[in-house]
């Protein structure tokens, strides 16, 4: 399968609860990501982080599977 390049937005409402194990999914997949950014938005009381990827639609599926079942955790992702 030919790996494509993407975009991720992730957004955390309960920083505390989800962001280590959050991260902890992103370090395990770190292989496909090609740059990260976060963003406290503290008026909104949710952190965003989007990420520039290059994977196959199985590896985007499984990250963006594992991250979309944590608590508080929001997650959508775009194929080039």
């Amino acid at each position: 399968m030919d790996k494509r390049l993407g975009i991720i937005g992730i957004f955390i409402q309960d920083r505390n609860e989800s962001a280590p194990a959050v991260n902890k999914i992103l370090g395990e997949n770190s292989d496909i990501v090609v740059g990260r950014m976060g963003i406290p938005f503290r008026e909104k009381e949710v952190n965003c982080i989007s990420l520039i990827i290059e994977a196959t639609t199985d590896e985007l599926g499984a990250m963006t599977g594992k991250l979309g079942m944590l608590n508080g955790v929001k997650v959508k992702s775009l194929l080039a």
